[in-house]
């Protein structure tokens, strides 16, 4: 019997733009980098795309720096020169911003980050920016959301922000993570995961093995699940 062939990790990115419009024609995106092995891939396909005769986009990687974070990861500076990344880093210092009485955690980490890379985006013209999202992430934020929130929401592959005018979009909605770590393997980059001290993603692991255990590792049973959330039945709701 034989196996199923993959699809090219472009080509379920490709899809992922087609179907939910997330490049257009006159678009100056910014991309967000972290030096993982997500935002790496997602770079490597906005450098892959920008040869393309039918380009029509502009667009920059931008890794927003804490002050207590590693510096940009060498080995993927590397992949980015040799694919002509239009590339930059700027700081920005989230210990001070903790108020009294708060908590620093990889929440408040991340929020500041994000809110550096909006105000990037909106200062020098960025009408999108895109987000290194896979699969497996939107689905556990969805089980998050259901059982801690008791809400019916995930990370949609395009939002557009109410107050700015400015796009989150997530290329990456299609591919899972397993995808990429072979994918990532197979390139020859390695990225870095964050080991700081103030490190709690306690709820998103939890999610993560719920996840695993609910679709018994199945990759169709994970398509299955996301393409749920764009076929509602509100009959049978309550």
């Amino acid at each position: 019997m034989c196996m199923k062939k993959q699809p090219k990790l472009s080509s379920l990115i490709d899809k992922a733009c087609f179907d939910y419009n997330l490049i257009e024609k006159g678009d100056r995106i910014l991309i967000g980098a972290s030096g993982g092995k997500d935002s790496t891939a997602l770079i490597e396909y906005f450098a892959e795309r920008s040869c393309r005769p039918d380009c029509g986009f502009k667009y920059k990687a931008l890794f927003i720096k804490s002050d207590f974070a590693p510096d940009f990861p060498e080995g993927i500076m590397a992949k980015f020169r040799e694919w002509n990344v239009p590339f930059e880093s700027i700081n920005v210092n989230v210990l001070e911003r903790v108020k009294p009485g708060q908590k620093m955690s990889c929440w408040w980490c991340s929020t500041q980050r994000r809110s550096k890379l909006l105000s990037y985006a909106l200062d020098n013209g960025y009408n999108k920016i895109a987000l290194g999202h896979h699969m497996d992430d939107i689905l556990e934020t969805l089980l998050m959301n259901m059982l801690n929130k008791g809400e019916l929401a995930a990370m949609p592959p395009r939002l557009k922000y109410d107050k700015f005018p400015v796009s989150v979009v997530r290329p990456l909605c299609y591919v899972s993570e397993e995808r990429l770590i072979e994918h990532a393997k197979e390139e020859g980059y390695a990225g870095f995961t964050c080991t700081c001290n103030y490190q709690d993603n306690s709820d998103r692991k939890e999610a993560r093995h719920k996840l695993e255990e609910l679709t018994e590792g199945s990759q169709a049973k994970k398509e299955r699940l996301f393409a749920s959330m764009r076929n509602i039945q509100p009959l049978y709701l309550p």
